[in-house]
């Protein structure tokens, strides 16, 4: 049996901090150099913030009493040596519920009041209001009074049809699953409309983020839960009950809430929970494991998808094994199988992820510090040249070739009038670019769609109204792509002009890409197209519901254009870095060869001691380069024994 999921996300962890630590090494190398130019600082702190911010998400979804509380219970807080989350027989998590970390906050438990629902706002803009939420404190090293404060999440209020309908909780709608009424007309709802845990859980802290739902009711009338925390998860976890296979919830929630959110390379795992109900039945072990082998072939048909993905276990009996360390109870409860499952699922994918976004920015990495490099070498080579020039020569040549290199600089430092006028042509282009992917122009393509969504009554023709929202949307980022052609143009007339007139080894970025934008607007256009459908028109009738829907919607998106602001700042800092770098070396080569030809007049041995140093100075940059090389090395390293466990578990499995 190989590690647990939380030893391998334990060792994920230890590499992706080590790693960042690497990158903030390298940094200082690379200060220490004088060779961190503004582009190559800005990529180390977005590798670095890369490594030390990730999260993994995973989200377990199912119908209520499927057991998701329990089974979050054996998986990450067995330790406690008792339950946690609140996972009694009937509802127990009434409301979704984040379990996080966040150095900056106590170890506390959040609350956001149901009422809030009443109003327009999303959940994104309840978070900026510290105020409206109940926060009691968590004692991390004290289980009872952690599982004492975790049963607020399983709270409830009695309110009548009225409310619970303004609330979102009762629908007039044919065949619709409504609480039931007590004698007195009243229904019962969750307390809470949203849960925030932070606490210091090792897994926690290593930036695991566990999201907790409580069934259809929340799923569905909370848009930017499934659309922003559910389709960003980078693994589902879907709970059915054993003995009852797929229900008709069950596949409600399955198809219009996690198959339009399912992403290529997301762990999406299915569970066949509290199979030990089958253990107490009459029937022998084989017929008990040929009933599951039956409904695990039955629930993969109905829900499409391959049968290796789906899991029977016992999260109760898991649970129980792991508290009482009983390793036989352990295996039968199907526990470790789920675990394995699931860290090869999100952590060989994330790593592989990760290790590719850092492979590709060593390299450009490696490449832009080369360049510097290099300009240094040829400056030395140029100067070289010029001193073996002068060896035999009288004081009258030196002090001409004195002459002309102060020539040169007057010409060169002449220049830079034309460099900034380049560079504010560049600064007015590149603002016209930055506007068409700021919030400004996110605002303004998403007014159309808010009006559509947000009067009352149903809403007609709102399917095409989004169709061409996302179709303008894609236009900006073609647009931000032409501009930056533009941008690219510019400065390819003016380092040519420069190349030739002084030699500088300026080069282009490669055409701006935004594969990342193309990819994520497609991905949230066709998670939010299940909304828009014929199913949900008594929802989109509700005008709160239309306003929740945009705000989710535009939050999402404004993360997506934020990201494609970014990488065109980056694309943009490549060009002007290199110009800068080459400024400062040229500046710094004048200088250098007016103080040579002064310490050569001054004396007779001037010459061949400035030779000398020049010597020295250029073995000094062939040890800087090898030194590189090793960086790099040693930076790409620390990825490959992660992977070998993660791999060495699969074969395990």
């Amino acid at each position: 049996m190989g590690p647990s999921f939380s030893e391998q996300f334990d060792r994920f962890g230890h590499w992706r901090k080590g790693f960042a630590g690497q990158m903030a090494a390298f940094s200082d190398w690379l200060a220490a150099q004088d060779l961190l130019d503004a582009a190559v600082q800005d990529h180390l702190q977005r590798l670095e913030a890369l490594l030390r911010g990730d999260k993994v998400c995973v989200a377990f979804v199912a119908e209520f009493s499927r057991g998701k509380s329990e089974l979050i219970n054996a998986v990450f807080f067995a330790h406690y040596g008792r339950r946690i989350m609140p996972a009694s027989p009937g509802r127990t998590t009434m409301c979704p519920t984040e379990l996080g970390y966040d150095a900056a906050l106590p170890a506390c438990l959040r609350l956001l009041p149901v009422e809030t629902r009443a109003q327009p706002y999303s959940l994104a803009e309840w978070r900026s209001r510290p105020s409206t939420w109940v926060q009691l404190p968590l004692d991390v090293h004290d289980a009872d009074q952690l599982a004492y404060a975790m049963a607020h999440v399983a709270q409830v209020r009695k309110v009548s049809v009225q409310e619970a309908q303004t609330l979102g909780f009762w629908s007039d709608a044919p065949g619709a699953e409504n609480p039931v009424c007590d004698a007195q007309g009243m229904v019962e709802i969750p307390k809470w409309r949203h849960a925030l845990i932070n606490m210091a859980h090792p897994l926690l802290k290593q930036g695991l983020v566990i999201v907790d739902t409580p069934g259809l009711n929340a799923v569905g009338t909370e848009p930017e839960l499934t659309v922003n925390l559910i389709a960003q998860a980078h693994a589902v976890v879907f709970l059915l009950a054993a003995d009852a296979g797929v229900t008709k919830t069950d596949l409600s929630i399955w198809k219009e809430h996690l198959l339009p959110c399912h992403r290529e390379g997301d762990a999406h795992l299915v569970v066949l929970n509290k199979i030990d109900t089958l253990w107490s039945s009459l029937d022998s072990g084989t017929e008990v494991q040929v009933q599951l082998n039956r409904q695990r072939a039955q629930s993969a048909q109905i829900l499409e998808i391959d049968p290796a993905r789906i899991v029977p276990l016992s999260a109760q009996k898991g649970l129980m094994a792991k508290i009482e360390s009983n390793a036989a109870l352990l295996k039968s409860s199907g526990l470790p199988l789920f675990e394995d499952l699931l860290a090869q699922g999100i952590l060989a994918h994330r790593q592989t992820i990760l290790r590719n976004v850092v492979g590709e920015g060593v390299a450009q990495l490696q490449a832009q510090v080369l360049r510097s490099i290099h300009i240094r070498q040829r400056d030395l080579d140029e100067q070289m040249l010029e001193l073996r020039s002068l060896r035999g020569k009288n004081a009258t040549v030196i002090e001409n070739m004195r002459q002309r290199i102060q020539q040169e600089q007057r010409t060169f430092e002449a220049s830079t009038a034309k460099i900034l006028a380049v560079r504010s042509v560049h600064l007015k282009l590149m603002n016209q670019a930055f506007q068409l992917l700021g919030a400004t122009s996110l605002r303004k393509e998403l007014e159309q769609l808010s009006s559509a969504l947000e009067h009352s009554g149903l809403k007609m023709g709102v399917r095409k109204v989004y169709a061409s929202t996302f179709e303008r949307l894609r236009g900006l980022g073609e647009q931000a792509k032409v501009a930056a052609a533009e941008i690219q143009a510019m400065l390819g007339a003016t380092f040519k002009d420069l190349n030739a007139e002084f030699g500088f080894s300026l080069q282009l970025p490669a055409d701006l890409q935004l594969h990342d934008f193309d990819r994520e607007l497609a991905n949230i256009e066709e998670s939010y197209l299940q909304y828009l459908g014929f199913g949900h028109a008594l929802k989109l009738a509700n005008p709160l519901f239309g306003q929740r829907m945009v705000k989710a919607l535009g939050m999402r998106l404004r993360a997506v254009f934020e990201s494609a602001a970014n990488d065109l700042d980056l694309w943009s800092k490549s060009a002007t870095s290199q110009l800068d770098a080459q400024l400062k070396e040229r500046k710094r080569s004048f200088a250098r060869r007016i103080e040579a030809v002064d310490r050569i007049n001054e004396a007779a041995s001037g010459l061949m001691e400035r030779i000398a140093e020049i010597e020295s100075s250029d073995q000094q940059l062939h040890l800087l380069e090898q030194r590189l090389g090793q960086w790099m090395q040693q930076l790409l390293q620390p990825a490959e024994p992660a992977a070998q466990e993660l791999g060495a578990t699969e074969q395990t499995a």
